[in-house]
């Protein structure tokens, strides 16, 4: 006889710096029905609110978290279980459960929550999550940082190592961009690997880091194994330069958090925590500078200065290209010009649909890098 699972749903880790969340929502009630995939409540952190979803199939037996209540990570809040399963046993697992302790050497293989990179692009600051051979590398989009990748990089590490950096003129990286354009981006990745001795990884680009992926692709065919392109820049010549030019002069909460709405298809998102993160950014010495460097070498004339679509189809490498349906930033239809790369258009989401749907992109990114 096999034995009847219990399966627990705690409040997620999402990044480094997470060490709690608020409850916010729940979206499924007791009885429910409940499958692999399935959104079963809405988490606040202070970055951005995101969805719990269900590792397994089951039945939602129980609802112990309380909305609008927060909890440290991997705090019990509600249980999954088969139809078959006693409510005794449901109430002795609730009752028995303990948070887990971190594993002997968890916390010292974690090592800082950031680590920094000198290398001949200038010194650039990165974190490294899980343990395997297989290595995948996550690269930002403008005026972006590693925390674009916080419901991303941890669940990629369950079968690989992920690093994810920030770019030059980004995040705590050296703020000077010796050349401000895919290129030298994608020059400055490539000394980031040499620097941190990856000899070849699986490279996954949102946006603008989407055409340095593939420039990178170009550059240096041999180091990647694939690339996994979101909502990404470098296949097609439009691009919202509202955004772009609202972004780089945005000097205010009231100025910046409209311009960050365009991100994401449901623009409620966008919080205050978010707005004054970006806004503590941008008042960093030499960002103003490094932004309009960019913008002006990246989006020249007001539309994409890299059109790369026939370089990744030469470079031969497998490639996946992920887009949300209602992204504001770079139109959806770019997806097409990626010739014999799989395409997947996600409903409900916009630029930031690794965000939005991340265990949708996650998932698909694990079948790409084999994970």
């Amino acid at each position: 006889m096999s034995e009847k699972r219990i399966i627990p749903i705690v409040m997620p880790k999402w990044g480094l710096s997470m060490a709690e969340g608020k409850l916010a929502s729940w979206l499924m009630k007791d009885g429910d029905s409940v499958k692999a995939g399935d959104q079963l409540l809405e988490v606040e952190t202070d970055k951005i609110a995101g969805a719990v979803e269900a590792n397994e199939g089951g039945i939602l037996r129980r609802r112990i978290g309380q909305e609008d209540t927060i909890y440290p990570i991997k705090t019990l809040i509600g249980v999954v279980a088969d139809a078959d399963v006693p409510d005794a046993d449901i109430d002795a697992f609730v009752g028995s459960y303990v948070v887990p302790v971190a594993e002997e050497g968890e916390e010292e293989a974690a090592g800082p929550r950031y680590e920094f990179a000198d290398t001949a692009a200038g010194r650039l600051r990165y974190t490294k999550r899980g343990s395997d051979d297989n290595t995948v590398l996550l690269i930002h989009g403008f005026g972006g940082d590693l925390d674009n990748w916080l419901f991303n990089a941890d669940a990629l590490a369950e079968g690989a190592t992920v690093y994810a950096l920030d770019l030059p003129g980004h995040g705590q990286s050296t703020k000077k961009v010796d050349e401000p354009t895919v290129a030298g981006l994608a020059k400055a990745v490539l000394s980031f690997m040499d620097t941190v001795k990856i000899d070849k990884a699986h490279l996954v680009g949102h946006s603008m880091g989407g055409a340095v992926a593939i420039e990178v692709a170009r550059l240096a065919k041999p180091r990647v194994k694939s690339v996994t392109l979101i909502s990404s820049a470098g296949l097609g010549p439009d691009i919202n330069m509202d955004y772009i030019d609202g972004f780089v002069a945005s000097a205010s909460r009231r100025d910046l958090k409209p311009v960050l709405e365009n991100l994401f298809a449901d623009s409620g998102l966008v919080s205050r925590q978010m707005v004054d993160d970006l806004l503590k950014y941008k008042r960093l010495d030499g960002v103003g500078d490094a932004l309009t460097a960019l913008k002006n070498g990246v989006f020249a004339g007001g539309r994409q200065a890299a059109l790369l679509a026939d370089a990744l189809a030469a470079s031969g490498v497998p490639a996946l290209v992920v887009w949300g349906a209602e992204d504001k930033i770079v139109p959806a239809a770019h997806a097409t010009a990626a010739k014999g790369a799989k395409v997947e258009i996600i409903e409900g989401a916009g630029h930031m649909v690794q965000m939005e749907q991340a265990g949708r992109v996650n998932g698909l990114i694990k079948v790409m890098i084999g994970g």
